[in-house]
């Protein structure tokens, strides 16, 4: 499946900046119709280490009212939140009708990272892929969209830019020793994100691939992403 992925697609500078420009005003106008049809929004980005998910945030983010957005960056489940169901610290986060919830991360970590690292037993995330499905479809069947970005980029091109970033001493704060040691398992992962996107994707809930190679091209698909699954239910809504 992510074999089949064409990482050598580009745009070049001045494209970027007309269609980045283009798809940032579309999406301030797509937020007023979100707020009039009290449509909530759930944007998941997830992706490889150093994929550029921060970087395709704020873009996405950078010409929308603030006020109708919020950023939610996953890390590690707290002492407290492992003593609860895991997607219970997700509920708290669903914004209310109109507004718009970005996840860099997300309730997938159950069956990337707790899976390939055994932070969750093999009966837990094999049970996960139905209770995530059944969640997002629980929010599908109500005033919700979900929206599922997968960020790829090859091995080669995470490594140089894990190199790029060790030297810079303004981005060596990005990259930590667990970054060197998720890449050193990326067949595992590999094999988990496969089972991800195969298990989990539906209809009403499809995770769409964004081509990171060259990252120009990646934070305009993602805002034209976004911005077609919007409008399809926005369209769907005014046709009831």
């Amino acid at each position: 499946m992510l074999e089949a992925v064409d990482l050598s697609l580009k745009i070049d500078k001045k494209r970027y900046k007309k269609e980045l420009k283009q798809t940032q005003l579309e999406l301030l106008q797509l937020q007023r119709s979100i707020y009039d049809h009290q449509l909530g929004i759930l944007i998941v980005f997830e992706g490889w280490d150093a994929a550029g998910k921060g970087g395709a945030i704020k873009r996405l983010t950078s010409g929308l009212d603030p006020r109708g957005f919020d950023v939610h960056s996953i890390g590690a489940p707290s002492t407290l939140e492992k003593k609860h169901h895991y997607l219970k610290r997700f509920w708290k986060e669903v914004p209310p009708y109109g507004k718009i919830a970005i996840f860099d991360r997300s309730w997938y970590g159950r069956i990337l990272v707790e899976r390939v690292e055994n932070f969750a037993s093999v009966s837990e995330w094999k049970r996960a892929y139905e209770e995530i499905v059944q969640f997002e479809h629980l929010l599908s069947q109500d005033r919700y969209v979900v929206i599922k970005l997968w960020l790829h980029i090859s091995k080669d091109e995470q490594l140089k830019r894990f190199e790029e970033r060790q030297a810079d001493p303004l981005k060596k704060w990005k990259i930590t020793e667990e970054d060197w040691r998720n890449r050193a398992k990326w067949d595992a992962y590999e094999e988990a994100i496969e089972a991800m996107i195969m298990k989990t994707s539906t209809p009403e809930s499809r995770w769409h691939i964004i081509e990171g190679e060259d990252k120009y091209y990646a934070r305009v698909k993602t805002n034209q992403t976004i911005i077609q699954v919007i409008k399809e239910r926005l369209s769907l809504m005014d046709g009831l």
